[in-house]
């Protein structure tokens, strides 16, 4: 039997698996520009069904996609705000509303004003138009409004600060330290009132305002000079030497490029002007801007910890978004009456295809992106489990030699 050929007497398997990749959070970014994008088809149009198009598609994709993170509770805090903004412009139509053809519903005193006021009515007659289209109206602002409460609850705010450009770390900063500032207060007092329980002093009544407010000072000051010391040993505050030419020419493009980006913001959702007024000046004024911020930004130093990714996922948010905006304006430079319709009847009232379909394609964020990273799942500690031995096994061609045992042995066994 050639021995060098025989097979070791144990062998080890090592079974080795690829770790599954981390789960990450979709870029904040792409999530505003996700909002952004309906928020402005619901800027153009007054047509109810597709105003309630836009509500259910946020509101599907927040309930898919939003983290048990405190920021996300906004959603149904901007609801409701919402809610409060249809019921002022309903009462707002009901008192001071203008003369509207129609089925009188209600029939209020009417109150004489003076010729200045002329077209306004104090009271009168409530028709059925008149409380559509104020209802239509409070709707539109409704649902901006949730959108911008779509993207409050779908980004981490700390993580979009992050993002900030390096012209604006100034910012982000302060910002930063003011998200952080409520917490650590509210900290600081629990801690206090804690310690007085513990000493046997009162912690709550107008008494324990005074004892417990100078605790909180003095320990914000501290905090803050920590902060402040901690800032200045990373070398915030410090610029690179920029030449007069550099911030002329930053100057100059900072301000085209807002006054750029306004003029066509305003174009965009008012829809009235001309269309060289809309988009085109809107993308002309955000790339002017976006050069400003790069030459801005020259003489800023800055390091980046676990910069989020822009990829895949990113990408079709963004396009999701602006898909859902360009139905909405190539529905309004094909078939403008169609976004703009008489609110009463109700059912009376088109829906475009166009716009539907852009809109319905903001649904895809809900299902083609990454699901949210819980915090409460991050927090949880994994259990320590035994460490595993290696499996040894025997190959049956060699074999141990079996040993004897004596009588002795058997007995003690």
């Amino acid at each position: 039997m050639d021995l060098a050929a025989a097979p070791p007497a144990d062998r080890i398997d090592v079974v080795t698996r690829r770790p599954p990749p981390p789960p990450r959070a979709v870029h904040p970014g792409a999530w505003w520009l996700w909002a952004l994008g309906l928020a402005t088809a619901a800027s153009r149009t007054t047509n109810p069904w597709l105003l309630l198009l836009v509500l259910a598609v946020a509101g599907h994709v927040v309930t898919a996609r939003r983290s048990d993170a405190p920021w996300a509770r906004s959603f149904v805090v901007f609801l409701k705000l919402g809610l409060i903004v249809i019921a002022i412009r309903v009462v707002a139509q009901t008192l001071f509303g203008t003369p509207a053809p129609g089925s009188v519903l209600l029939d209020l005193p009417e109150v004489g004003l003076p010729a200045w006021a002329a077209g306004v009515t104090l009271g009168g007659p409530i028709t059925d138009t008149a409380l559509a289209a104020a209802l239509v109206d409070g709707l539109r602002l409704a649902t901006m409004l949730a959108c911008i409460g779509a993207a409050n609850a779908l980004a981490n705010p700390k993580r979009l600060l992050a993002t900030v450009p390096a012209a604006l770390y100034e910012v982000g900063v302060a910002v930063v330290v003011a998200l952080s500032f409520a917490p650590s207060m509210v900290a600081s007092v629990q801690r206090i009132r804690a310690a007085r329980r513990l000493r046997g002093r009162p912690d709550r009544g107008l008494r324990s305002i005074v004892t417990v407010a100078m605790p909180v000072l003095e320990d914000a000051l501290e905090r803050s000079l920590a902060l402040a010391a901690a800032m200045d040993s990373r070398g915030y505050g410090r610029r690179a030497t920029v030449p007069v030419r550099t911030r002329r020419l930053t100057t100059t493009l900072t301000l085209l490029g807002l006054g750029g980006t306004l003029v066509g913001l305003y174009g965009l959702l008012d829809g009235t002007g001309p269309a060289a007024l809309g988009l085109p000046t809107l993308l002309l004024g955000v790339v002017v801007a976006a050069a400003s911020l790069r030459s801005a930004g020259a003489g800023v130093t800055r390091t980046r910890y676990r910069p989020d990714p822009w990829s895949g996922p990113e990408w079709l948010t963004t396009a999701a978004g602006v898909t859902a905006a360009a139905g909405t304006i190539v529905t309004s430079i094909t078939v403008p009456g169609v976004l703009d319709p008489a609110p009463w009847p109700l059912l009376a009232v088109p829906l475009p295809a166009a716009a539907t379909v852009g809109i319905l394609v903001a649904l895809l964020p809900a299902w083609l992106t990454p699901p949210p990273v819980m915090m409460t799942a991050a927090r949880r500690q994994p259990r320590r489990q035994p460490r595993r031995q290696p499996r040894r096994r025997t190959d049956p061609a060699v074999q141990a030699p079996a040993t004897s045992m004596s009588p002795s042995s058997e007995v003690a066994a």
